[in-house]
C-alpha cells in the first residue's frame, strides 16, 4: 500500500475533498479518488473523511492506495448451496454476508470466487471479474441466483431480464405498519447528495416498479411479499424506507431512531423465488429458497406477546 500526505492551504478552504483531491493529484481521477474516500483510504487525523466533508484548510490529509492484485478471481472451495443445475445453470442460495463478485476490500470469499470452483471452464464467460452472473444481489441479501454456464447462456439470461420475462419474488419484513397491498411506481436514480443512496424523490430518472402484499403482520412491523416488475438498484429499500416502512436493520436507508433497526440481525430482505425461461428448452425453470433461519428467528421474536 502506496501512503500520500497532501497539506491543505487557507486557499484550499470549503473546498469538497473529492474536487480537492482530483485537483492536487490529476493522474488520479474523481471517480477513483470518490471509490478510495467510501472504501475508507482517506483520512485526516486518523479519522476517515467522505467526499462531501469540506477542506478546513489547515490540515494534513493522508490517501492510501492498496496494492493492485491480480486481474482474475482465484477458485476457492468455498460452501455453495445449489438449488438448481444443468449443461446451462446454476442456481445457487446465496448466503447472506457473501460479496457477489470481487471488488475493493472483497478480492477472496466471494460468490464467483466460489463458482470458480465449482463450474469448470466458468471463467470465460462474461469478463474475468463477474463469469457467468447475470444479475446479483447486495452482500447483506440472501436467496435464488442464476448463473449462466456459458456465453449463449448469458446472453439469453440476460436478454430475459432485460425484457422483464423473469419473475422475482422477495420476502422482506419492514418497520411499522403499511396497507395491505400496494404499488410504487417511482422515479429512481442515485441520491445527489449521499452518493452510496438512491432515492426516488428526484426529477429524472428510470422508472422503477415493486408490487407487494402483507403476507403477516407482527409487533409494529410486517413480513412482505414483494414481486419486482424493475430491478433497479436498492429498489425495495427504497421504496419502503421511503414510503415509511423501512426495512428491519437497513442502516443505509432505515430511521436510525427506530428500535426496529435492530429486530434482525442483517438486512431483512430474501430473494425468495425466481423463475425464469430456460436458455435452450422450451420450459420455465421456477426455483424457491425458503426463509433463512436468521430471518425466521426474527420473526418468532417479533410473534412474541410484549410483557
Amino acid at each position: 500500500m502506496t501512503r500520500t500526505l497532501i497539506e491543505a492551504t487557507e486557499a484550499d478552504r470549503g473546498e469538497r475533498y473529492d474536487r480537492f483531491l482530483a485537483r492536487r493529484l490529476p493522474e488520479l481521477s474523481r471517480s477513483r479518488i470518490q471509490a478510495l474516500i467510501d472504501d475508507g483510504h482517506v483520512s485526516v487525523a486518523g479519522k476517515p473523511v467522505r467526499s462531501s466533508h469540506r477542506v478546513l484548510g489547515t490540515e494534513q490529509i493522508v490517501l492510501e492506495i492498496p496494492q493492485p492484485v491480480a486481474a482474475t478471481p482465484a477458485a476457492e472451495a468455498l460452501p455453495l448451496t445449489v438449488l438448481f443445475e444443468d449443461r446451462d445453470v446454476l442456481v445457487v442460495d446465496k448466503s447472506a454476508g457473501m460479496v457477489v463478485h470481487p471488488g475493493a476490500g472483497h478480492q477472496t470469499g466471494t460468490l464467483v470466487n466460489a463458482l470458480l470452483h465449482h463450474v469448470e471452464d466458468l471463467g470465460g464467460v462474461g469478463g474475468e471479474l463477474r463469469p457467468g452472473i447475470v444479475h446479483r444481489l447486495d452482500k447483506d441479501t440472501s436467496g435464488v441466483m442464476v448463473i449462466a454456464k456459458h456465453e449463449r447462456a448469458l446472453v439469453t439470461l440476460q436478454e430475459a431480464f432485460a425484457s422483464r420475462t423473469v419473475e422475482k419474488i422477495y420476502l422482506a419484513i419492514v418497520a411499522g405498519r403499511p396497507p395491505d397491498a400496494g404499488t410504487f411506481d417511482t422515479l429512481h436514480g442515485r441520491h445527489p447528495v449521499h452518493r452510496q443512496r438512491f432515492t426516488t424523490r428526484i426529477s429524472r430518472g428510470r422508472r422503477a416498479v415493486t408490487h407487494y402484499r402483507v403476507i403477516e403482520r407482527l409487533a409494529d412491523a410486517a413480513l412482505v411479499e414483494v414481486r419486482l416488475e424493475t430491478g433497479r438498484t436498492h429498489q425495495i429499500r427504497v421504496h419502503f424506507s421511503e414510503a415509511g416502512f423501512p426495512l428491519l436493520a437497513d442502516v443505509l436507508y432505515g430511521s436510525r431512531t427506530s428500535s426496529k433497526l435492530t429486530a434482525a440481525p442483517r438486512l431483512a430482505l430474501h430473494a425468495h423465488q425466481l423463475s425464469f425461461p430456460h436458455p435452450s428448452k422450451k420450459k420455465r425453470v421456477s426455483v424457491t429458497s425458503p426463509l433463512p433461519d436468521d430471518l425466521e428467528e426474527a420473526l418468532a421474536a417479533l410473534r412474541r406477546p410484549r410483557r
